[in-house]
C-alpha cells in the first residue's frame, strides 16, 4: 500500500476508535442524566471537534457521506421493522395525514419562517423546512421504552416518526434535484415526480423485503435462517442500492422492507425464535449509527453561524415547535373519525415531535453537495436536534403524566383510551 491509502486506514482507524470511546463514555453519562443518548453524543462531537480538534471529518468525505448513508438506511429499516401492521388499523388515516401531508405542511410553514426570519430564498427555505420536517423514531423508541404510554397514541407516533422519515427524504432530494438544475420546476411533474419516487420504493421494498424474509423464516426454504441477522443487512442495503439503480426512493425502499421483514407473522412466515437475537443485533447497530451521525455531526458544527444567526434561528425553531407541529396535528388528527382522538391525545402530539437522524444525515448529506446556504441550513438543523432533543424528549414523560396518558395496566389502558 502507498502512504495515502496508509494514512487514510489510520485516519479512519482512528476516527473510529475515538467515536466509540466517546460514544460510550457519553452514552453512560446520558443513562446516568436520564436523557436521549443523542444530545449528549451532540456534545461529545463538538468537545472533540471544536474544542479539542481530536475528529476532523469535512461533511463532503467519502468517510462522512458513506457513514450517514450507511447509518440513515439501516436506521430506517429499523423504524419500519418495528412498527406492527395491526396496531394501524384504528389509526391509519392519522398515521398516513402525518407522514405525507404533515411533512409538506411542516415544511412550508418552516420554510416561510426561515424566509422571513433569515432572509433564505424560497427554495432553499423549503429545503431547510424538508429536512426538519420529519420526526425521529431513534429517539422515540428508546423514550417510550421507559415511559409507558397508551398503546393508540405511542403506536402513532412511533409508525407518524418512521414512515415521515422516508417521506421528508423523498422531499428533501426532490428540492435538492430542482435546485441542482437535474429537475424542470412544475407543480404537476413535481407532485407526480414525488408519487412515482414514493410509490415505485414502495412497491420494490416490499417485493424485496418479502423475498428475503421468506428466503429468512419459511421453515422449508427458509435457506438464510442461520443467518437472520445478516440478512437484515443484506435486505436494508440492498433495498436502498435497488431504489436508487432504479430511480425510486432508495429510502423509502429499505424503510418498506423493514416493515415486511416486522411482520413476517402477517405473511403466515415465523421468525419467533430468531427474535431476540435480531433484537439485540438492531439495538447494537442503531446505536453504532446514532453514535457515528451525531458525534460528526457535533464536531461539524459552524459556531460562527451559528452566533451570526442565533435569535433569528431560533425564531425558526420557536415556529418549528410551537406553531407548525400543532397546525400539523390538528389539520392530521381532524378528518379520522375512527380513531376518537381525545384532547389529551392530540396535545399530547402537539408535545412530542424530536428532530433527530434522519434530519442529520440528510443536512449533511447536503452540506456534502456543497449546495449553497447549507451552513445556515446546517446551523438551524443542529439547533432544531438539540433543542427538540432537550426541550421535548426529556419532558416526554412528565407531559404524559400530566396529561393523563400513562399507561397504568392493560386493562387500564385499553379502558382509558376511549377507542
Amino acid at each position: 500500500m502507498d502512504n495515502v491509502t496508509t494514512q487514510l486506514i489510520e485516519h479512519v482507524i482512528l476516527l473510529l476508535v475515538l467515536i466509540f470511546g466517546l460514544g460510550m463514555l457519553f452514552g453512560k453519562a446520558a443513562n446516568w442524566l436520564k436523557l436521549p443518548d443523542v444530545a449528549l453524543f451532540l456534545m461529545a462531537g463538538m468537545i472533540a471537534g471544536q474544542a479539542l480538534h481530536w475528529i476532523y471529518e469535512p461533511s463532503a468525505s467519502f468517510t462522512n457521506q458513506f457513514i450517514l448513508v450507511i447509518g440513515s438506511t439501516l436506521i430506517l429499516f429499523d423504524g419500519g421493522r418495528n412498527i406492527k401492521l395491526a396496531g394501524l388499523r384504528q389509526v391509519w388515516l392519522t398515521v398516513g395525514m402525518l407522514s405525507v401531508p404533515g411533512v409538506i405542511i411542516t415544511c412550508g410553514v418552516v420554510a416561510a419562517a426561515a424566509h422571513v426570519l433569515l432572509n433564505l430564498p424560497w427554495l432553499y427555505a423549503l429545503l431547510l423546512g424538508a429536512i426538519i420536517a420529519s420526526t425521529d423514531p431513534a429517539t422515540l423508541i428508546p423514550v417510550f421504552k421507559q415511559v409507558k404510554i397508551r398503546t393508540k397514541v405511542r403506536e402513532t407516533v412511533e409508525s407518524e416518526s418512521a414512515f415521515n422519515d422516508a417521506t421528508a427524504s423523498i422531499l428533501t432530494f426532490s428540492i435538492i434535484a430542482i435546485l441542482l438544475g437535474t429537475r424542470e420546476v412544475s407543480l404537476l411533474s413535481g407532485t407526480l415526480d414525488f408519487v412515482k419516487t414514493a410509490l415505485g420504493g414502495l412497491l420494490l421494498g416490499a417485493v424485496i423485503g418479502y423475498a428475503m424474509t421468506f428466503l429468512t423464516s419459511h421453515l422449508k426454504l427458509g435457506m438464510l435462517r442461520d443467518y437472520a441477522t445478516i440478512a437484515m443487512i443484506v435486505t436494508s442495503l440492498g433495498a436502498y442500492m435497488a431504489g436508487e439503480l432504479l430511480g425510486v426512493s432508495g429510502f423509502m425502499a429499505t424503510f418498506t422492507a423493514g416493515l415486511i421483514w416486522g411482520n413476517a407473522g402477517t405473511f403466515k412466515l415465523d421468525m419467533e425464535d430468531k427474535r431476540h437475537e435480531m433484537e439485540h443485533f438492531s439495538e447494537n447497530i442503531t446505536v453504532i449509527m446514532r453514535m457515528l451521525i451525531f458525534i460528526l455531526l457535533g464536531s461539524q458544527v459552524n459556531f460562527p453561524v451559528i452566533l451570526e444567526h442565533f435569535w433569528t434561528s431560533l425564531g425558526v425553531i420557536f415556529v418549528f415547535i410551537f406553531i407548525s407541529r400543532p397546525l400539523t396535528v390538528l389539520i392530521c388528527t381532524w378528518p379520522d373519525r375512527k380513531a376518537k382522538w381525545k384532547w389529551n391525545e392530540i396535545l399530547f402530539m402537539f408535545w412530542v415531535r424530536e428532530t433527530g437522524v434522519i434530519p442529520a444525515a440528510l443536512c449533511g448529506m447536503v452540506a456534502g453537495m456543497g449546495i449553497e446556504h447549507s451552513d445556515l441550513i446546517a446551523s438551524v438543523t443542529f439547533m432544531a436536534v438539540l433543542i427538540t432533543i432537550l426541550f421535548q424528549a426529556s419532558t416526554t414523560a412528565f407531559v404524559a403524566k400530566k396529561l393523563g396518558l400513562e399507561a397504568k395496566s392493560d386493562g387500564a389502558e385499553t379502558h382509558g383510551s376511549g377507542s
